[in-house]
Formats: structure tokens, sequence, C-alpha cells
């Protein structure tokens, strides 16, 4: 008789040695009704799907992979329409500089010509008005000295020849 370890009863009245006794019997008789077949067919289709989940999972990784190269593609081209756009703004602002600064110097060249003109004007203004006041002031003392030698009949005589004269001096 076997005994098992530490009990003093034989292997038979232990009630696990009954359960792996069912249990092999339980799988002879689900290898022979065709069980098997249904498991392996559970095990490859399980196989199957798992194949397929890494396919997609792989066909997604590449997919990703191309969407991330024509980000960076798109980036890089953004990147450099944005160095273009500043490259032509600093040209534009440099030319637009230029010209303001040729016609801040044109302007002060019209305005500086325009006030040597004037003071131009206002010079021989005053000439003509120091001349004018010198014939006046040299008639009225011509007069004097005439009026005061010839009389008071010639001063008629006197008065006509100045005025002949101031309209011939002016």
């Amino acid at each position: 008789m076997v005994l098992l370890a530490g009990t003093a009863a034989p292997f038979w009245d232990n009630p696990v040695f009954w359960v792996g006794v069912a249990f092999a019997i339980l799988i002879g008789v689900a290898l022979q009704q065709g069980a098997g077949r249904a498991i392996t067919k559970a095990l490859d289709d399980r196989a199957s799907g798992i194949k397929a989940e890494i396919d997609e999972a792989l066909r997604l990784r590449e997919e990703a992979h191309a969407l991330l190269e024509d980000s960076k593609r798109k980036h890089a081209m953004a990147e450099q329409e944005a160095a273009d756009i500043v490259a032509s703004a600093r040209q534009e602002a440099e030319a637009l500089a230029a010209e303001a600064r040729i016609n801040l110097k044109d302007s002060v060249e019209r305005r500086t010509k325009l006030a040597e003109e004037k003071i131009a004007r206002a010079e021989a203004q005053a000439i003509a008005e120091v001349r004018a006041t010198s014939v006046d002031l040299a008639m009225s003392a011509a007069q004097h000295l005439i009026a005061a030698k010839a009389g008071t009949s010639s001063a008629e005589l006197i008065d006509q020849s100045i005025r002949d004269l101031k309209g011939r001096l002016n």
C-alpha cells in the first residue's frame, strides 16, 4: 500500500486524488470528442487576432512615421517662408528708409531755397525802401534849400520840378 506523505490513509481515500483522476478522464474524453480541434482552432484564432493587431500596430506606426516626416517637412518649409518674409520686410524697410532720407533731403533743399529767395526779396525790398527814403529826404532838403534861396515866387516852379524828378527816379 502506498501512503501519501503526512497521512496514514491510503491515497485512494484522499479526495485530491479523485479530483485528479476525474480531470484526467475529462481531458481524455474531451480530446476524443474533438475538443482538441476546438481548442486548437481557438488558439489559432487568438494567434491570428494577435497577428492582425500587430500588423495594424505596424501599419499605424508607419503611418505615424510618415505623418511625422510630413510635419517636419512642412515645419521646415514654414521656417523658410518665415525667413523669406523677414528678409523681404527688411529689404522693404531699408528701401522705405532710403526713400524717406531722399525725400527729407529734397524737402530741406526746397525749404532752404525758398528761405534764400524770401531773404533775397526782403533784402531787395529793404534796399528799395532805403533808396526811396533817401530820394525823399534829398528832395525835401533840396526843396528847403531852393525855397530858402529863391524865395516864394519860384517855389511853385521848384515844386513842379521836384514832382517831375520824383516820377523819373521811381
